[in-house]
């Protein structure tokens, strides 16, 4: 029955207009990061870039290569929202800005990742069937139905981001108003700075944020509190991308409530010329895709959030599991570190400033995640190691979360040059705490 019910046919109103912003959001992201400076100061100044690990052939196009990378992804997300070849210009796009995701990390979003997922989804939808430059020209594959299990997989997969936002708060650190204070304090809103310094207020966003997060979804399938909660999330994600400044993620979380209103009601507000659904119309939609992507696509990502569950230690320190988890705006990492190089032939200490070669924003994540630390050491050791000299490295890192206590982050007595990456378990070389702020013997 739930099956059937997946595969009836229902108003692709809601999809349709969700390709048109979607596709405008990919160009404003993309000639926005041009505009800012994001792409020269992340992609173009520095001298390489922390690509995630296991990727670090993949570096930014030499000279002004990337901008010419960003505006083609631009051009992309402006035929997306024509729906001009719509699959082939989609999946260009997903292609490069997953290049763009993989090769850095300094400059790490949620929403990057949740954009790559999106894209993948709408690659198997029929989102270009009506108001498209493709039905223009081949009138052929209009269609004025969608199966309802299109509208189901879009609420299933922003349903599973705000689960695992709403599960990561959940730590003392959040509940305490002590992260809140720290993001509220970077406000540039001066008629505001008397209101984000009082503890009162950094609770009231702390916990408004949990209730948001945990029930905006349910909200917003029960037709009762549907508008109010739309009202709800309109406050919510304008007040951060005004106060928080995250790019296009408020509007982007905005834009999939077009899921959740009756078909017939999206379409009468933004496609009043568009016929009503005929109920009988084939929908031409393959069941496979179902099973065959949709099934592991969503395994996938109930998966990946609870994996730093099974890896000893807290997430919060070690960073292991920390990405692909929705764990969203949580913590705010600061730490220092140096790098002793030693000649292991002749046992000398050799003179080596790390900072030199990275930009301000490198320099804070090489300082202060256990990734980055050792992601640096092989870049050391590869640059050595070129030159026919044999090496070994020490660090000394310490690192604070959230303004708490400054304590060692890595073991100072492991040759950082010759540790091992385990993409899967603790990394021996990190060093775990006790409640009592005691050093956990590995």
């Amino acid at each position: 029955m739930m099956l059937k019910k997946l595969f009836q046919p229902i108003d692709n109103a809601p999809l349709i207009i969700f390709r048109i912003f979607l596709g405008f959001l990919l160009a404003a992201e993309t000639f926005g990061a041009i505009l800012t400076g994001w792409v020269k100061r992340v992609l173009i100044d520095p001298e390489f870039t922390f690509s995630h690990i296991g990727m670090e052939w993949l570096q930014p196009l030499p000279g002004y290569g990337m901008y010419f990378y960003f505006c083609l992804m631009g051009i992309c997300g402006i035929l997306v929202m024509l729906g001009y070849k719509y699959r082939l210009s989609l999946g260009l796009f997903t292609i490069l800005w997953t290049g763009v995701y993989l090769m850095q990390k300094s400059s790490y979003n949620n929403h990057y990742y949740l954009l790559i997922l999106v894209c993948l989804i709408m690659l198997f939808l029929p989102a270009n069937r009506y108001a498209s430059l493709d039905v223009k020209n081949n009138p052929g594959i209009k269609q004025n139905t969608m199966p309802q299990w299109c509208s189901a997989v879009m609420i299933l997969q922003v349903s599973i981001v705000y689960f695992f936002a709403t599960v990561a708060k959940f730590y003392p650190g959040w509940l305490n108003g002590s992260f809140t204070k720290i993001i509220l304090s970077n406000t540039e809103f001066e008629i505001f700075k008397n209101l984000f310094t009082k503890h009162y207020f950094h609770l009231f966003i702390a916990y408004s944020g949990i209730a948001f997060d945990m029930l905006i979804i349910p909200l917003l399938l029960w037709k009762r509190t549907r508008t109010i909660a739309f009202l709800a999330a309109i406050f919510f994600h304008i007040f951060n991308a005004i106060f928080l400044q995250i790019g296009i993620f408020p509007f982007f979380a905005l834009s999939f409530i077009v899921f959740f209103y009756p078909p017939e009601k999206i379409r009468s507000i933004f496609f009043r010329k568009k016929i009503p659904v005929d109920y009988s119309e084939p929908t031409n939609e393959r069941k496979t895709v179902l099973g065959y992507f949709f099934l592991p696509f969503f395994i996938i990502q109930l998966v990946l959030p609870i994996r730093h569950h099974f890896i000893k230690g807290d997430v919060l320190w070690t960073e292991e599991g920390h990405r692909l988890s929705w764990r969203m705006m949580l913590r705010q990492r600061q730490g220092y570190a140096t790098f002793r190089v030693i000649d292991k032939q002749t046992q000398t200490e050799i003179p080596y400033d790390y900072l030199k070669r990275l930009t301000p924003k490198q320099q804070g994540f090489v300082s202060s995640n256990p990734d980055g630390i050792w992601q640096m050491a092989q870049i050391i050791k590869k640059e050595f190691t070129s030159k026919g000299i044999d090496i070994s490295i020490f660090v000394n890192a310490e690192a604070s979360i959230n303004g708490g206590t400054f304590k060692k982050l890595i073991n100072p007595g492991t040759d950082m040059a010759a540790a091992k990456w385990d993409y899967f378990f603790h990394n021996e070389w990190i060093l775990l705490y006790d409640s009592q702020g005691n050093i956990i013997k590995q």
